[in-house]
C-alpha cells in the first residue's frame, strides 16, 4: 500500500503556511440524513489497495450511487456549476471533480461565480492548476443564452450567496445537483441532494465518491493530479490545516496522498499577499478596540475585488497575545455598480464560543426571516446589505459620516455580547 510515502506527504501537509478559511455560509440546525442501503463497492486502485470508509459507509453508498443515476439520466447535457461569489478552495475544487465525473457522462459543465478571487492562495490555486472557472457577473449572464443549459448544480452553497442564482431559477433551468456541507438552509427541489453539516469539506465529500468508484484517479493524467491538489487544499483550507479535522477528513486525505502535488500545493500555499491585503491588515491593526479577549475592528471603505482582505486580517488579528476572538469587518464597495454591503469575518480559538451563534445573535435576521450571517468551528462570517444608503460617496464628508454610522452600529450590536463576564451569548 506504500504507506510510507503516503505518510510522508501526508504529514507535509503540516508545515505550510497560514490557512485559508473563507466566510463561511449561513447555518441552520443540522439535518439528518442516515441512509442504510449499500450499494456501490470502495474503488480499487491501480495497484490492488482497498480503501474503505468506515464511518457512514452505507450513506456514502448509496448517495454515490443515487449521484450516478442521476448522472446516467442526464446523458449529453449541459450545466452549469453555481458557486458563492467568492469561492474558497473547497468550493473550487470541488466543482472541478464533479465536472470530471461529469465528463463521463459526456454532460459538459461550466463552473461560473459572480464575485472575484481576491485571496492570493485562491488566484494561485486557479492559476497554478489551470483550475476551470470563470467569472459571471449580472451583466455577463445577460449576453449569455442560457436556454443551451439543461440544468445547474449548487457545490459548497444552496444558492443564497450567489448573485446569479435568480437569473438562472427565472431563465428555467431546473436545479439537478446539491453537494454541500454547510446545514440545510430551506427546502431545495433538485433531483439529487446530499448535504451533510457534520462533514467538514466538501472535498471529503467528493473524495469518498472517488473511493466508491464515481472517478478512478490515475497518477498519469496531469488533470487528475492537479484536481486531487485542489481536493486536497479545499480540505486543509476548510479544517484549518487539519487540525479540526475528523475521522472521514483524515481518510480522505489519505487516499488523496496517493496522487496530489505536494510540491504544487506547496506554492499554492506560499502565494504572497498583496500590498492591498497589507494595508487592510495595517488598518485592522490600527483600529482595532480589545475587551475581555475581543479584538474588534472596522476598516473603513474595501474594493469590492480586495474583499477576503477582512477574513485575513481577522486571521492577524486572533493570533495577538491575550486574545482569543477577532471580528473584522468594512464597506465593500463595487464603483461600477455602485453596490455597497457591510462584510465581517469572525475567528477565534475560544472552544466555548460558537461563531455561528454568537453572529446570529449579534445581527438577527432580515425582514424575510434569512439571517445576515452564520458560522462553523472556529470561524464565522456576516453579510449586511445597505440598500438605499449605498453609493453616493463622491462627497469624501458623507461619505466619512456614513462609515461613523455603520462603525457605530456594529461595534453596539458587537459589544453588548462581548461585555457579559460569564458568557457572551445571553438570550432574550
Amino acid at each position: 500500500m506504500q504507506l510510507n510515502s503516503s505518510l510522508t506527504q501526508f504529514e507535509s501537509l503540516s508545515l505550510t503556511t497560514e490557512p485559508n478559511p473563507e466566510d463561511p455560509e449561513i447555518d441552520k440546525e443540522p439535518v439528518d440524513l442516515t441512509l442504510t442501503r449499500p450499494s456501490l463497492p470502495p474503488s480499487t486502485n491501480g495497484e490492488g489497495s482497498i480503501y474503505i470508509v468506515q464511518r457512514g459507509n452505507s450513506l456514502i453508498s448509496q448517495k454515490s450511487e443515487e449521484l450516478q443515476k442521476t448522472l446516467l439520466a442526464h446523458r449529453h447535457d449541459r450545466q452549469l456549476i453555481i458557486l458563492q461569489d467568492f469561492p474558497d478552495p473547497d468550493a473550487l475544487s470541488c466543482a472541478w471533480a464533479y465536472q470530471l465525473i461529469a465528463q463521463q457522462y459526456d454532460i459538459k459543465c461550466e463552473t461560473i461565480y459572480a464575485g472575484t478571487l481576491s485571496h492570493q492562495e485562491n488566484i494561485a490555486l486557479v492559476k497554478l492548476t489551470n483550475l476551470p472557472a470563470q467569472r459571471w457577473t449580472l451583466q455577463t449572464l445577460k449576453s449569455k443564452d442560457l436556454s443551451s443549459y439543461q440544468g445547474f448544480v449548487l457545490i459548497d452553497n444552496q444558492g443564497t450567496t450567489s448573485q446569479l442564482l435568480s437569473s438562472v431559477q427565472q431563465a428555467g433551468i431546473p436545479l439537478v445537483v446539491v453537494i454541500d456541507h454547510h446545514s440545510l438552509q430551506s427546502e431545495l427541489k433538485s433531483e439529487f441532494v446530499d448535504v451533510r453539516p457534520y462533514v467538514r469539506a466538501t472535498a471529503t465529500i467528493f473524495t469518498q465518491y472517488l473511493q466508491a468508484g464515481l472517478l478512478t484517479l490515475d497518477s498519469s493524467i496531469n488533470q487528475h493530479v492537479k484536481c486531487a491538489t485542489a481536493l486536497m487544499h479545499g480540505l486543509r483550507s476548510d479544517t484549518n490545516r487539519l487540525m479540526q479535522a475528523q475521522e472521514e477528513d483524515f481518510m480522505a486525505a489519505a487516499y488523496l496522498s496517493r496522487f496530489y502535488d505536494a510540491q504544487l500545493l506547496n506554492a499554492i500555499l506560499q502565494a504572497n499577499r498583496s500590498k492591498r491585503v497589507m494595508d487592510v491588515i495595517e488598518r485592522a491593526l490600527k483600529n482595532r478596540i480589545v475587551q475581555n479577549n475581543f479584538s474588534i475592528a472596522g476598516v473603513g471603505y474595501i474594493r469590492y475585488d480586495d474583499r477576503d482582505a477582512i477574513p485575513q486580517a481577522a486571521d492577524f488579528l486572533v493570533t495577538e497575545e491575550n486574545v482569543h476572538t477577532a471580528v473584522v469587518y468594512g464597506i465593500v464597495h463595487d464603483e461600477d455598480d455602485e453596490l455597497e454591503v457591510v462584510i465581517g469575518s469572525l475567528r477565534t480559538t475560544k472552544l466555548t464560543l460558537d461563531p455561528d451563534e454568537f453572529i446570529k445573535e449579534a445581527f438577527g435576521q432580515d425582514s424575510s426571516g434569512r439571517f445576515f450571517g452564520g458560522g462553523r468551528t472556529s470561524a464565522g462570517g456576516f453579510e449586511v446589505p445597505m440598500g438605499f444608503l449605498s453609493g453616493g460617496n463622491e462627497n469624501s464628508a458623507y461619505a466619512k459620516m456614513k462609515w461613523e454610522v455603520f462603525d457605530a452600529q456594529i461595534k453596539q450590536k458587537l459589544l453588548r455580547l462581548v461585555n457579559p463576564r460569564d458568557n457572551p451569548i445571553q438570550s432574550e
